[in-house]
């Protein structure tokens, strides 16, 4: 009789851990959705098309009006979501394999640690990607689509850079080709339905996670048949810093012709019209998606979270189109974030980063964030809305310019150095258009502080509170003291690690300045920023 109790209390537990009851205590931990676009702004009505997600998400949970990402360039930026950290520090410089994107060095030396990769082998999640990834993955010198990179439970990647038909997705290591045909090949709706069929089939005994990583409003800019009519009456925003002339400002933004071609200006208005219209069906996507988390019970249980690799820019300055500038335009995206503890219809105005994302996700998971080499911070007490948060004042943003060697084709008698030019010779970059800034936001100031691996070694500042559009470079009239506190402060953020990364800025009460550290010799600190692989 006692052993066939210990049979049936045996059976019982089993029952328990297999029944509804068991899946929803092992599945108590919260999911998180992390919806990445790509080069969406937020400074020029990037948002504004998007009326489902800001009601599903935004309406019922936070707006962060100041996130920002430190390099305003695909790989780096993405790079930094997954890992945490800095360029600098995952050394991801631009969206080749020469500057480590999606190279065999970062599989070897940062994806083992990403987020993702302690989410699953450290929390127990099951783990989901669709979409882009890293521009260069699938090149085949670094594995082609066969390598799928550790973390990921299920695998629907992107073989290079965002396009909406004729692609090639890794599904967990394999090719599949698609074609053309929209109802079975519109990329933004082919992740919405992977991402349905996921939600449909997982396991209910795990918590999860998912990465949905769109190819819009990224060029080509191809809209589904229904939206390629929307829209019409819209053009770029005619803002103050809109086709003028970029003065005292790097050589780079100086050297556009000013005022634009009605041929660029025609081109970079249908250009903005198109980004919204690709944006309609990732609008789509986050309503199907709430819908399938609401209908599966699981949606009070799951952060959702929504932002951008990085900004962009339409004529401001006299650049047609691009991103990579130091900008508010180029470097602020949006972040929205509904879930568990979060009270709707709020604004958070502190200094946030996407080197925060994965802090904030493993926070969200249980991870003990001492046990990892992250540069940025967890947002999960913004989040609940806790009480005497101590928060950032600044953060850093750099970026490593690109160049040809020989000259752009486009424009031969520029000579060597320039690349992404237009036809009428307005270049968006150059292997000197190498910079890293200080961006400030404290109760005192709303202030940027940029320095150029150039020859001039040329500075720019804005105090945004006076001139938000950062038309006035103020590098000659502010007070000197504020300009050597800034460029210690440059230096010591351009070789943080971790906690370094988070120490008091300059106008923070807790910030100690020693004038006997600052290089007398601006030389000397030109050659030590070029030195440094950002």
């Amino acid at each position: 009789a006692a052993a066939a109790a210990v049979v049936r209390g045996l059976a019982l537990a089993v029952l328990l851990v297999l029944s509804p009851i068991g899946a929803t205590r092992q599945a108590r931990r919260p999911n998180v959705v992390l919806i990445l676009t790509d080069d969406q702004d937020v400074c020029l009505g990037g948002m504004t098309p998007l009326k489902k997600t800001n009601a599903l998400i935004a309406q019922m949970g936070i707006t962060f009006l100041n996130a920002y990402v430190p390099s305003a360039l695909c790989c780096p930026s993405r790079a930094s979501i997954l890992t945490g950290k800095y360029p600098h520090n995952h050394h991801v410089v631009n969206n080749t394999l020469e500057g480590n994107c999606s190279s065999k060095l970062w599989q070897k030396i940062q994806e083992p640690y990403t987020f993702p990769a302690l989410l699953k082998t450290v929390c127990g999640y099951q783990t989901f990607f669709a979409g882009k990834y890293l521009n260069e993955y699938g090149a085949e010198d670094a594995g082609g689509v066969g390598h799928v990179p550790p973390g990921w439970s299920f695998w629907y990647a992107l073989e290079k850079n965002s396009k909406y038909y004729n692609y090639t997705l890794s599904v967990n290591g394999k090719a599949r080709r698609h074609g053309e045909n929209y109802s079975v090949d519109y990329l933004t709706d082919v992740l919405a339905n992977m991402s349905l069929d996921f939600l449909e089939y997982k396991s209910n005994l795990e918590p999860f996670f998912m990465m949905i990583s769109t190819p819009a409003p990224h060029s080509p800019w191809t809209a589904a048949p229904q939206y390629t009519n929307s829209f019409q009456n819209v053009s770029a925003p005619r803002n103050s810093n809109f086709n003028i002339h970029g003065k005292n400002k790097h050589w780079l933004i100086r050297q556009a012709k000013t005022p634009m071609t009605n041929s660029s200006i025609q081109f970079l208005d249908n250009a903005y019209r198109k980004r919204w219209q690709t944006l309609l069906s990732v609008d789509d996507l986050i309503e199907k998606l709430v819908k399938k988390l609401e209908v599966n019970r699981e949606l009070d249980n799951t952060y959702i979270f929504y932002t951008s690799d990085n900004g962009f820019h339409t004529g401001q300055f006299s650049l047609p189109i691009d991103k990579r500038q130091l900008y508010e335009f180029d470097i602020k995206v949006p972040l929205l974030v509904r879930g568990p503890g979060i009270k709707p219809n709020q604004t958070n105005k502190m200094l946030v980063a996407n080197i925060d994302l994965g802090p904030t996700i493993l926070d969200i998971a249980g991870y003990d964030l001492n046990k990892t080499q992250m540069d940025g911070m967890s947002l999960l007490p913004l989040l609940r809305g806790d009480k005497n948060v101590t928060w950032r004042s600044d953060f850093l943003v750099e970026y490593q310019g690109e160049g040809y060697n020989g000259s752009d084709p486009t424009c031969p008698g520029l000579g060597p150095g320039v690349t992404h030019c237009f036809p009428d010779c307005v270049c968006e970059d150059s292997y000197n258009n190498t910079y890293a800034c200080v961006r400030t936001l404290s109760s005192s100031w709303d202030l940027q502080y940029c320095e150029f691996d150039d020859r001039e070694v040329f500075v720019e500042v804005y105090n945004l509170t006076a001139d938000p559009h950062q038309i006035n470079n103020i590098a000659k009239t502010i007070d000197q003291e504020i300009l050597e506190k800034m460029n210690y402060r440059l230096m010591m953020l351009q070789s943080c690690s971790g906690a370094t990364c988070r120490t008091p800025g300059v106008f923070d009460p807790g910030y100690r300045f020693d004038p006997r550290l600052m290089f007398s010799n601006h030389g000397v600190r030109a050659r030590r920023f070029s030195a440094q692989t950002l």
